[in-house]
């Protein structure tokens, strides 16, 4: 018998936790002010250099300090997130950052800065990675949609609208300022949580076999970065990148990076990351090209490129929610696919920017372009993260981060070198060319199903969070499903576990329902689930993936 609603039902039956919408709120703000702190110091590095009588190169540590860390530490924090309880982890990442923004604020000279940026970095990484798995794990599969639309939206925004934010506030109260502009927003935020999360466990610190693993992948992933950061001014720098390369495949042939690529297999999620990756790569790209044109080539002044750039978060704020509810109503996948191909109609656009266009020429096509990626986001985190393994939600959502950061560094330094390549007559219609091209290859690897592992699916955890939105305790989703009513027929699609609904033997985190099994680990569970909003008829292969 299914159960639908959130009343009284027949004897024994337990209601179904109500959302938590207020959770959902919380993972915006946090992951606007994360993403905010990435680019809004910026604007402040003159003046920092000015008051702290540093050189430029120093002060621009400023904002290497912090987004070294949040991007190297990406995947370990992903994997400790999966074994520590969610409420402990929020208050410890937000408190850390509110603290160590109030440090930057008083910093009275450059290593002080810097050392507060490091600290807060790591704290942002945590931010990063326990957002989206906030947000999953507050409402039922059928609201995922919508839920996961309020970070993959306000986080982005957070990004750009930074530099327009902190010159406010550098121009009107100086460059304190712009670090103690997230306090209010981290001090409520750790009110709401302390108040409206579930107690869910405790935190636990890292052993040596995971430090080891932290250490590799924080090297690898800063060389990288700094590597293609630097390149932007030297192209010299690019020699570099290969020596990134031994340290994380050390790692990933390691006992800490098998869990990793297993629950990338199980879910089948490979391509979505790509396509992730190809439309943050566009976007940045697009970017600084149209930015450094607008100011050089095209003479407008830094307020009406501002202006005109602004066109952009615009549709993307307007689009992000309106994606969410069309994906709880029709399909992640579906939605998805429409919102990349509209950012890449919007790129394609623009490739032929000339001296002649008007601000207004320029805004319209990167309205659309936003309206496409604020469709795009909320329904692609639904994606991945509804056919992650539960007990590796945070794991596949510390590489979904990655995948999105990685593109944000790539962007700039492809379109830098296809400038160069180019030559100044040819130089921006080869940048925002490489734009469109990287927004054209997201679609089709947003719309193809990845293939999940095929061996029989082991007996899952118990405890806090072991018990995903939408999993039966049989495994995780895979990344194709089936019609109700035809369990047993196939296995369940990634794009589409997120419109499970209650009653049919779902549950969400820390929420079995009445009558769900819990295996003893080791022993198989045959149960077989479906989700409805596939096409008809449409069934895979796979088997159960499974667990890592």
């Amino acid at each position: 018998m299914s159960d639908r609603g959130f009343g009284s039902g027949p004897s024994g039956h337990v209601p179904e936790p109500a959302d938590r919408w207020l959770l959902v709120a919380v993972a915006g703000m946090l992951s606007f002010v994360a993403m905010l702190d990435m680019n809004i110091v910026n604007i402040a590095l003159a003046a920092i250099s000015d008051s702290l009588d540093v050189s430029a190169a120093t002060a621009q540590w400023a904002v290497l300090a912090y987004q070294l860390p949040v991007v190297a530490l990406l995947l370990p924090v992903g994997r400790w997130l999966d074994g520590v309880g969610q409420r402990s982890a929020l208050l410890l990442a937000t408190g850390g950052f509110t603290v160590c923004s109030a440090l930057a604020a008083a910093a009275p000279w450059a290593a002080w800065l810097i050392g507060a940026r490091l600290a807060q970095g790591a704290f942002g990484a945590v931010l990063f990675v326990l957002m989206p798995v906030l947000a999953i794990r507050s409402v039922r599969p059928e609201a995922r949609g919508r839920a996961m639309s309020v970070p993959a939206t306000l986080g982005p925004l957070g990004a750009v609208t930074g530099p327009a934010v902190g010159g406010l506030l550098l121009d009107h109260l100086g460059w304190r300022a712009v670090f103690l502009v997230k306090i209010p927003v981290c001090l409520l935020a750790l009110a709401v949580a302390w108040r409206a999360m579930p107690r869910d466990g405790r935190l636990r610190a890292l052993d040596g076999r995971s430090l080891v693993d932290t250490v590799l992948v924080a090297a690898g992933v800063t060389v990288l970065l700094v590597s293609l950061t630097l390149s932007y001014d030297a192209p010299a720098w690019l020699l570099l990148v290969p020596a990134a390369v031994p340290p994380l495949w050390w790692w990933l042939r390691g006992p800490g990076g098998r869990p990793v690529t297993g629950a990338l297999r199980a879910s089948g999620a490979y391509p979505a990351h790509g396509a992730v990756l190809g439309l943050a790569a566009g976007f940045a790209a697009m970017h600084y090209v149209a930015a450094l044109h607008l100011q050089r080539d095209s003479g407008f002044t830094a307020t009406a490129t501002g202006l005109t750039l602004l066109a952009f978060p615009l549709g993307m704020g307007v689009a992000g929610p309106v994606g969410g509810r069309l994906a709880d109503r029709y399909g992640a996948r579906h939605v998805a696919v429409a919102g990349a191909c509209l950012t890449a109609a919007g790129l394609l656009l623009l490739v032929p920017l000339g001296d002649g266009w008007t601000p207004l020429d320029i805004a319209w096509r990167l309205a659309l372009a936003g309206v496409g990626m604020g469709l795009n986001g909320g329904p692609t985190q639904a994606l991945v993260m509804g056919s992650a393994p539960p007990e590796r939600t945070a794991t596949v959502a510390s590489t979904l981060q990655l995948s999105r950061s990685l593109g944000f560094t790539v962007g700039p330094a492809l379109a830098t070198a296809a400038w160069g390549l180019a030559g100044p007559g040819g130089g921006v219609t080869a940048g925002l060319a490489l734009a469109a091209v990287a927004a054209c290859a997201a679609v089709p690897l947003i719309a193809v199903r990845g293939r999940t592992a095929t061996a029989p699916a082991a007996g899952r955890p118990t405890g806090p969070g072991a018990t995903g939105p939408g999993h039966t305790g049989s495994g995780p989703v895979s990344p194709d499903s089936t019609r109700p009513g035809a369990a047993g027929s196939g296995p369940a699609t990634a794009d589409d576990a997120l419109a499970a609904a209650p009653g049919d033997g779902t549950t969400t985190p820390g929420h079995p329902r009445p009558g769900t099994r819990t295996h003893p680990a080791g022993e198989p569970d045959d149960q077989s689930g479906s989700r409805p909003g596939d096409e008809p008829g449409e069934t895979t292969d796979a088997a159960p993936a499974a667990r890592p």
